[in-house]
């Protein structure tokens, strides 16, 4: 049954308390939602992944893409269903853990076989939403791009590149459109995203993307703060004006490390952990490196060790950090700043003192925890319980 009929058949069902319909209505057919069930904790009607936007955000001109519910919940399943790997014993969520952010709380995550990834995991909850500024299929050549090194221009890419990775899933397409089509659960996923139970791959990475792209963060108190200064102005564009006087549900310490935070980070950050303003750059980890980077995708001398440069939404809950999660706190991550950033030749200038030298912040022990306390209003707590990415199998 077409989506517009299951809709209008729910609608006639909308009767008066005193009225009892003549028939009962399933949105899965009884057969269909016994099967899935077999396998899968999945509600009786698709859960809703609307995202909307505060003020703060959609101020500045971006907002989310609206995604299909069925794709997105035939997208949650492929996520987390172990049969996608080589051995079975990984899914993109073995990386990108729920609980924290969606990163994953080892320097190098472990792939088939026990490998050992070559980069820290992305959080994927580091983002408000992936529709709305990512992605060059949805949001055109300006887009930011995917993984560390901005090879992926979408989440399709992305997906195909994690799924036949050695050191992560280990699978060509054709295997994972066989281990699919062999999964009897999958069927009655496909016809409700689809129309029809004709499993693809085309169809496999666009439910991965619908239920990818849904993903985000925008209710922490940083947000709702923010909201509540961006709403008593009449700021467009950018909104950092409005977030530099101290928010009222601030304590003193975590408006001072707001403002340390918008005059020192946010312009690579962004002030209002919108879409970040830079696509990649250099932060001095090391005067040289092994790891080319964007660079050893371009081949561009001045890219050469540069990395995607993430909005920080959640990032206490995304331990460790950098593309090669050297560092295990954010009290390091914060000391690099301080007085740790290396003369590299790529080396950002917003990371240069006038002198062209690494710049040193000098930052108290006092504004360094300040600071730190203004980083953990950025959990947004919603994160680590949404029903609609949790893990769906039994």
């Amino acid at each position: 049954m077409p989506k517009i009929h299951r809709l209008l058949s729910l609608l006639l069902l909308a009767v008066s308390c005193d009225q009892k319909p003549e028939f009962n209505y399933y949105y899965y057919e009884p057969e269909d939602y016994a099967l899935l069930t077999k396998t899968l904790n999945l509600p009786e009607l698709p859960l809703d992944y609307t995202v909307e936007f505060g003020e703060h955000l959609s101020r500045t001109g971006i907002f989310p893409r609206p995604v299909d519910n069925d794709k997105a919940a035939l997208g949650r399943v492929l996520f987390y269903d172990k049969n996608l790997s080589k051995d079975g014993t990984v899914s993109c969520a073995s990386c990108h853990k729920q609980e924290l952010g969606f990163a994953d709380n080892t320097q190098f995550s472990r792939g088939v076989f026990d490998r050992s990834t070559e980069r820290n995991s992305f959080a994927l909850s580091s983002v408000a939403n992936f529709s709305a500024y990512y992605g060059v299929d949805i949001n055109g050549t300006n887009a930011i791009r995917f993984f560390w090194d901005n090879r992926a221009g979408t989440v399709s890419e992305q997906a195909t590149a994690t799924l036949a990775n050695p050191r992560e899933m280990n699978m060509e397409m054709h295997e994972v459109l066989s281990a699919v089509q062999s999964l009897p659960y999958y069927k009655p996923l496909f016809k409700m995203a689809y129309n029809d139970e004709a499993i693809t791959a085309d169809r496999i990475t666009a439910a991965i993307s619908d239920f990818v792209n849904a993903m985000g963060s925008v209710d922490s108190r940083f947000d709702r703060e923010a909201n509540r200064a961006v709403n008593a102005t009449s700021v467009w564009g950018d909104v950092t004006s409005a977030l530099r006087p101290s928010f009222s549900g601030f304590s003193a310490q975590e408006n001072r490390g707001k403002e340390i935070f918008i005059n020192n980070c946010a312009s690579c950050h962004s002030a209002n952990q919108g879409r970040p303003p830079l696509f990649n750059a250099n932060n001095g980890l090391d005067a040289s490196t092994l790891d080319a980077g964007v660079g050893g995708i371009s081949n561009l001398p001045y890219e050469m060790s540069t990395f995607k440069v993430p909005t920080l939404r959640n990032v206490a809950l995304t331990a460790p950090y950098m593309h090669d999660g050297r560092f295990n706190t954010l009290e390091e991550v914060i000391e690099h700043y301080n007085a740790g950033v290396k003369a590299h030749p790529n080396l950002h200038q917003d990371l240069k003192a006038p002198n062209g030298q690494p710049k040193r912040l000098h930052l108290s022990q006092q504004d360094k925890d300040a600071l730190v306390a203004f980083l953990h209003t950025m959990t947004d707590p919603s994160v680590a319980t949404d029903e609609r990415f949790s893990n769906p199998f039994k």
